[in-house]
């Protein structure tokens, strides 16, 4: 019982148990830079400042500490993190595909609901991406 097969891919349990590692680790340091990210994105748009611009203002306070902290802590290997200009480049690409995604939601919840909806919500929404970005990490960023 120390492996799986599906069809031709075989999976040890060390896999497995290094994926909920990192799955854990990820979902840890999420809930962080979403707490970041929101309270950014309501204390800004309460002040006025325009949904899309306190949205893409959270989540670059997100994001600041998220490569850091999943370089360093979620995806490192055998004690070393993983960070470098490829990596970052990657995270940025990434980054940037996720936030538009995210703006363009919580804006069009703002415009067609209210500002407390969008408020409401963006945790949600930030959450399915959050589940999008670890195995975009996991397999392409942080590599």
């Amino acid at each position: 019982m120390g492996s799986a097969e599906f069809g031709s891919v075989k999976f040890s349990r060390v896999f497995f148990m290094n994926i909920a590692r990192q799955g854990l680790s990820f979902l840890v340091v999420g809930c962080v830079l979403v707490l970041v990210d929101w309270a950014v994105f309501v204390v800004l748009s309460a002040l006025g400042l325009p949904t899309a611009w306190s949205n893409i203002a959270g989540r670059v306070a997100g994001a600041l500490v998220g490569f850091a902290a999943n370089g360093g802590i979620t995806f490192k290997q055998s004690g070393a993190p993983k960070y470098g200009v490829r990596r970052f480049g990657r995270f940025v690409v990434l980054w940037v595909a996720l936030t538009l995604v995210s703006t363009l939601l919580v804006s069009a919840l703002a415009d067609q609901l209210s500002l407390r909806v969008a408020w409401v919500a963006k945790p949600v929404i930030e959450a399915i991406l959050a589940v999008v970005s670890f195995f975009i990490c996991r397999h392409w960023v942080y590599v």
